[in-house]
């Protein structure tokens, strides 16, 4: 097949720093590619992808979130991406376009990566009449308040990047958004509260996330925790690699949660909370904890040392890897494709 994939235009494919969606959408176009497949990614001209890239702007787009560069960049994608068999667009705008743009577009797949509100669904249910929905966990597709769901495919990450490494560093890592959702201050409690060293790998650039540190957690910290922001991958990597353990006391039902993918493919158990589809990524007594709280979360980091890693590691190679994650979405290209024949077949006999 000859597949197009379309990135928003905020980050560029593979992120250099931060970039949850971009990180996955960069993982598929090689899986895919590892598959036999001819992939083009649309996205950002400074981007180091080793499948064909094309662009509307060479650098990524500043502000993110501005409507008008990301109808630019959705339209020039749909254009440039017509010569290919399906697109599978992971933009927001871009398949609402799809939806009014021009007769004979290929057939458009949709992945949501990010949770369904009572706003995006309305969006979605227009999407819905004309492309694929995918959502990324069953917790997410749960929460779609109706919009069809045509496949449920966790992402994947590359389990020969997210590799373990010899030995632990008697420490605690927390990675992601300078978020209360995301919970930096309640891991910063559990790490406190326990005694423990905790260095936070995170993003700060929303005014909402230079306020929630300024205000909620930078009072809070101890000589027993390091904050460092945008870290280059390999340092991260290093971090997953050697903690103790991830925490993610998330309050929030997160869609998915890559990190944790990451973490347990690093061969790094993870204690979370069971929100979101944290249930489907940790597996109780196995791979990690899923705590009441963040008292049952600090008790619980006294049995972590009586895991075994190399489970974490298989669960994630079993069932997070971008082999898995490739696979899962070349069935379901395969079977819009054999939609879209069925469909043309009766457009034209009505003709």
């Amino acid at each position: 097949m000859r597949i197009g994939l379309i990135a928003p235009p905020w980050i560029p494919v593979p992120p250099t720093t931060y970039g949850g969606t971009e990180a996955v959408v960069a993982d598929l176009a090689r899986g895919l590619m590892a598959r036999g497949h001819d992939v083009v990614l649309f996205t950002v001209g400074e981007s180091a992808s080793p499948v064909t890239v094309r662009s509307l702007y060479p650098v990524a787009v500043e502000p993110m979130g501005a409507d008008a560069p990301e109808a630019a960049h959705v339209l020039a994608a749909y254009d440039a991406l017509s010569d290919v068999d399906v697109i599978h667009d992971h933009t927001l705008l871009g398949s609402l376009v799809a939806a009014r743009h021009a007769p004979g577009t290929p057939p458009v797949v949709c992945t949501n990566h990010n949770p369904f509100t009572p706003e995006n669904v309305r969006i979605f249910h227009e999407i819905a009449r004309n492309a694929a929905v995918v959502a990324i966990s069953h917790a997410h597709a749960r929460s779609a308040a109706g919009v069809p769901i045509a496949a449920v495919i966790h992402h994947g990450v590359d389990v020969d990047v997210y590799r373990p490494d010899a030995g632990t560093g008697d420490f605690l890592v927390f990675v992601g958004r300078m978020s209360p959702d995301k919970g930096v201050h309640r891991a910063v409690r559990v790490a406190q509260e326990a005694g423990r060293e905790l260095v936070v790998v995170t993003r700060i650039s929303e005014p909402a996330e230079h306020a929630y540190y300024q205000q909620v957690v930078r009072p809070m910290l101890s000589a027993g925790t390091e904050v460092l922001t945008d870290e280059p991958f390999p340092r991260r990597l290093r971090l997953l690699q050697h903690a103790d353990a991830l925490l993610n006391p998330i309050a929030w039902p997160e869609p998915f949660g890559l990190v944790m993918a990451e973490a347990l493919a690093c061969a790094t158990p993870v204690l979370a909370f069971p929100c979101g589809a944290a249930p489907e990524i940790v597996e109780h007594g196995r791979t990690g904890f899923l705590c009441r709280g963040i008292d049952d979360m600090i008790a619980r980091l006294d049995d972590v040392a009586g895991l075994d890693r190399a489970d974490c590691r298989r669960s994630a190679r079993e069932r997070f890897s971008l082999e898995r994650m490739a696979a899962a979405h070349e069935r379901l290209y395969e079977a819009v494709l054999r939609g879209y024949g069925v469909h043309r077949r009766s457009a034209g006999a009505r003709r």
